[in-house]
């Protein structure tokens, strides 16, 4: 039996109009220039928590089964796999700053110049090291998940098994790296860890020491949010934007905050949806399923049955 072809000829040529034919705002797309890849940045947080929990996540091919590292190879390991993820974040950070380049001066026609390559290493040296403060932030974030869940046996079941665990521990590398000057590389890695646990944590979010997001699926943090110390989320909290300002061309305005700031101490529970700029105050409770789009005065309990009843029309998302 005889196979017909594909026709790619025509199809080839009609994907080319449509890229051509994309408008303004989509024109740097044009730009022959790669994006920085998932796949290795998937690695490179794989390693990095290797690199910062050596004796329970080091790499299988770096021990033997069933055993930990030995204590006087840990610091080859960290070293070795360190230097190895870090070049490679470095590439990544690279790609996205000759994109950024190319975005700048659109009629270039050379590959990215040694200011590329030394920003590059610079923001990935400033996130090494960051990385001490980093991995006692997540200690912190371990024992928090541990002591808030009754269910949790040992800290060693938090750090394998818990989805929130997992999500805050990418975005304590992504925050870094957003705010070091490498927003798409960080919004990359925040995705993966959204497509792993379920858990939405836009790389700009503000998170303070202990934070533990219990079950972890469907929770949403906007990009502006601010959280503090000792902060719980269940599963399915928003803390979103209540409404979208536009400039004169009808574009949004980037870069406002917009999401809610959440201090101290504070529980939300499931379901629970806060949006815009509103101050969620110190030890206060909010129960499951409540709809605020107000502030909430400190050490207060927020349920359905005390929730003010408003109309909402102004928009909505994160």
């Amino acid at each position: 039996m005889s196979v017909e072809g594909w026709d790619l000829a025509a199809v080839v040529s009609q994907l080319r109009q449509i890229r051509e034919g994309l408008p303004p705002s989509g024109s740097s797309m044009l730009q022959p220039v790669p994006l920085p890849s998932r796949q290795v940045l998937s690695t490179v947080v794989d390693d990095l928590a290797a690199a910062l929990f050596p004796q329970r996540l080091a790499l299988p091919e770096s021990r033997q089964a069933g055993r930990a590292l030995p204590q006087d190879s840990t610091d080859y390991y960290v070293g070795h796999t360190l230097d190895a993820c870090l070049r490679s974040l470095r590439d990544q950070i690279q790609i996205e700053l000759a994109v950024l380049q190319r975005e700048n001066d659109p009629g270039a026609d050379r590959p990215p110049g040694d200011l590329v390559e030394r920003s590059a290493h610079a923001i990935t040296r400033e996130f090494a090291l960051q990385l001490p403060k980093i991995r006692t932030l997540l200690d912190s974030d371990l024992e928090a998940a541990f002591r808030g869940d009754p269910a949790a046996l040992s800290l060693d079941e938090v750090l394998a098994c818990y989805p929130g665990v997992k999500a805050i521990t990418s975005h304590r590398f992504a925050h870094a790296l957003h705010s070091l000057g490498a927003p798409l590389v960080a919004r990359i890695i925040a995705e993966i860890s959204h497509s792993a646990t379920g858990v939405d944590i836009h790389p700009g979010a503000v998170i303070g020491d202990s934070f533990f997001i219990d079950h972890g699926t469907g929770v949403v943090i906007g990009g502006t949010a601010v959280i503090g110390a000792r902060v719980r989320l269940y599963q399915a909290v928003t803390l979103g934007a209540k409404s979208f300002p536009q400039d004169e061309q009808g574009y949004l305005v980037k870069g406002q905050p917009r999401h809610p700031i959440v201090e101290d101490d504070v529980v939300i529970y499931a379901g629970a949806t806060i949006l815009g700029r509103v101050t969620i105050g110190r030890g206060a409770r909010i129960g499951g399923n409540v709809w605020l789009t107000s502030s909430v005065d400190p050490e207060t309990t927020i349920t359905q049955a005390k929730a003010i009843s408003e109309t909402f029309g102004e928009g909505g998302g994160i």
